[in-house]
């Protein structure tokens, strides 16, 4: 916290002066009541002795004085704001798991008719990307305000091979820069139909942000398996704390997992919670589970352009002295209310 007008803090000088002169006051008021011969006139004149309440009036008040000579000062802070601007990543596992029916019609399908939902209740101002990943990713469509662009994007995600959430978060960050990635050997490679796709280049080491400080950016990130193709997804979730991007992820599926057929040979697959609780805690987003359709709606659904924050320097001086008048009043209230006077 800064403050614009330091030279009004030399009033905070004045507080330890009132403290004294509280205290003076106090012990003046006992001198004159022992002036009194009479035991019960004494009593009368110290009422019900030093209570706590006696000095819990004018602590309110002076703490009331503190915080309004603080406002005075004009103080500011970096806030983390709501904007409806920004950018928002949709990540997709589209691996072969998704082809699992125990959510109808199937996992991946179920996954698309909730993203055209909640692409469709964005802001126009929001830019909206897709990302796919199974054994290796690729960005979909790169951060548009066109909706029909990234709906028909979405509309285009089939199931493929393995699970790479950790290539999945570096496609991500590296949809949310500017510049079309190059199709060169060893950059990412877009491919619509998501049949030839090869490992991108290590996302660059960014300036990391002061922490507690946000890029306008999230991803939501939905997975239903465990992660079985390099690298380790909390290994490389460091390069989204960096650069201030909160991932939200999304569980698919039950802890117990649901056998389906790969390749002649039926595997158990199940979603890895605790990487996805990691992941988003990590970066200060927010785990969710879905077990069926119903809930992926839900989820969606609560996902709003909440989750998108800009970070800038905000005045407080409203805020101070509110919180000053409040506490203020409230030690005249008291005072009345008890002794029937103002501290």
């Amino acid at each position: 916290m800064e403050f614009q007008w330091l030279e009004m803090l030399w009033l905070l000088l004045a507080v330890p002066a009132l403290i004294a002169a509280y205290i003076l006051a106090q012990r003046r008021r006992q001198k004159y009541a022992l002036r009194y011969a009479s035991i019960s006139l004494l009593k009368e004149a110290l009422g019900r002795g030093p209570g706590w309440r006696r000095h819990l009036p004018p602590a309110i008040f002076l703490l009331g004085l503190i915080v309004m000579i603080l406002a005075l000062a004009r103080p500011n802070a970096i806030m983390v704001l709501p904007t409806q601007q920004g950018t928002i990543i949709l990540t997709f596992d589209v691996s072969g798991s998704m082809r699992a029916e125990d959510v109808k019609p199937n996992r991946l399908e179920a996954a698309k008719v909730a993203a055209r939902a909640f692409v469709e209740k964005q802001p126009p101002n929001v830019r909206i990307g897709v990302v796919a990943f199974s054994d290796t990713a690729a960005i979909v469509q790169l951060p548009t305000n066109d909706r029909e662009a990234v709906l028909s994007a979405i509309a285009r995600l089939q199931p493929q091979r393995g699970t790479a959430i950790g290539r999945g978060i570096l496609m991500s960050l590296d949809a949310l820069v500017d510049t079309p990635p190059q199709l060169a050997l060893g950059a990412p490679r877009r491919d619509e139909r998501m049949e030839s796709l090869i490992l991108p280049t290590p996302t660059p080491t960014p300036t990391p942000l002061p922490r507690g400080e946000y890029a306008p950016a999230v991803v939501i990130l939905l997975s239903d398996g465990e992660s079985n193709v390099g690298p380790p997804p909390l290994e490389v979730v460091h390069h989204a704390e960096d650069r201030g991007v909160r991932i939200f992820t999304v569980g698919l599926g039950t802890p117990e997992g649901v056998i389906i057929n790969a390749g002649g040979r039926n595997i158990r697959v199940r979603i890895d919670e605790p990487t996805l609780q990691k992941i988003a805690e990590r970066t200060n987003g927010r785990y969710f589970r879905a077990e069926n359709a119903d809930d992926l709606k839900s989820v969606y659904e609560g996902l709003s352009m909440r989750l998108t924050f800009k970070t800038e320097r905000t005045e407080l001086t409203a805020l101070f002295t509110a919180a000053a008048t409040v506490l203020m009043l409230m030690a005249g209230t008291l005072s009345m209310w008890w002794f029937n006077r103002l501290p």
